[in-house]
């Protein structure tokens, strides 16, 4: 294994809404497992945090087969957020990232917002809970059968599940909103979940697609849609942290840490991410054909970030606004 930040003149820390990482390196959630395939690669706890795969409150078993797809630049998955239940998560995953020293952003869904604050807060009441740097709050997940329960497409639903897990979340320990680009209008989202209690946002998720087997002549997903994720959807990844980190920026909302997700493959890609306003990068379908991705995208934006002249990472993020006349 090799180390994620190895000795630099480039101060690569984030503060993420008070907790301090090393590094701004971490997994998107449902791409690495619970870590310990990555674990085989990497040393997981070397990036600045592992992002779970999104747990609910009992076991799912997902969707039928064919849940994922090859698509240009892309895939489709329609996985549905297979899982073992938070219970057993805490006992055996949490408890297992807490054992290497991992810190942990433990991605949290639910049916209800009932079942989003309920599994928060087994999380954080668990004997693990050491080990958690945050909550990400997977309001956006597009493989649900019930189209009405993707949260964040609607204000009214958003602010509710944020404002229940926020009752359970102790101080000091971040909520992030893992927003979808499936919306009309990301900023008005971004300030619904930032109202309700939110310390900073994930954008984005997947987005939502369609995949057709031109042989059969029928979609190739089980469930026909799946969320779009890799190269493909970077542009809208930037697109997204572009335009809140401007609302931000010009006071129309409040300031919070965005983590930039959305086909990340190179520190090329994550440097977009950061300039146009992420101060935390995610990678998630790169990681699939090369495990040792997130820690190599750190390394790349690392020498990026030096090879501009810049010694600290923050110094770097958002600049792209400052850089930009319309």
């Amino acid at each position: 294994m090799t180390a994620a930040t190895p000795p630099s003149s480039v101060d690569m820390s984030v503060d993420l809404a008070g907790v301090r990482l090393p590094n701004p390196m971490m997994t998107a959630s449902g791409c690495a497992a619970n870590g310990r395939e990555m674990h085989r690669f990497i040393d997981v706890a070397q990036l600045g945090a592992f992002v779970t795969k999104s747990v609910k409150a009992q076991p799912v078993s997902g969707r039928g087969t064919p849940r994922m797809a090859e698509t240009p630049s892309g895939m489709l998955n329609s996985i549905g957020l297979q899982g073992p239940g938070v219970q057993a998560f805490v006992e055996e995953d949490l408890a297992w990232l807490h054992s290497i020293g991992a810190r942990v952003v433990v991605s949290i869904a639910g049916s209800t917002a009932s079942e989003f604050a309920g599994v928060a807060r087994a999380v954080v009441r668990s004997r693990y809970a050491s080990a958690v740097a945050a909550i990400e709050v997977n309001i956006s997940c597009p493989n649900v059968a019930n189209r009405g329960l993707v949260f964040a497409c609607d204000p009214a639903s958003s602010h509710k599940v944020m404002t229940l897990v926020r009752e359970e979340v102790p101080r000091g320990l971040p909520m992030l909103a893992k927003l979808s680009p499936d919306v009309t209008d990301i900023v008005e989202i971004a300030d619904t979940v930032l109202k309700a209690g939110a310390h900073g946002l994930t954008m984005i998720n997947t987005t939502l697609g369609v995949a057709i087997d031109v042989d059969r002549l029928r979609p190739h997903l089980i469930a026909a849609t799946g969320g779009l994720s890799g190269p493909a959807i970077r542009p809208i990844a930037v697109r997204a942290v572009w335009q809140v980190a401007g609302a931000m920026r010009a006071g129309r909302i409040r300031t919070a840490p965005i983590v930039g997700a959305g086909g990340v493959r190179t520190g090329r890609d994550a440097l977009e991410l950061v300039a146009a306003g992420a101060s935390a990068i995610q990678v998630g379908t790169a990681a699939f054909n090369d495990p040792t991705a997130p820690e190599r995208v750190g390394r790349e934006l690392e020498a990026l970030i030096a090879e501009r002249g810049f010694t600290r990472l923050s110094e770097v993020t958002g600049i792209a606004h400052e850089r930009f006349t319309p």
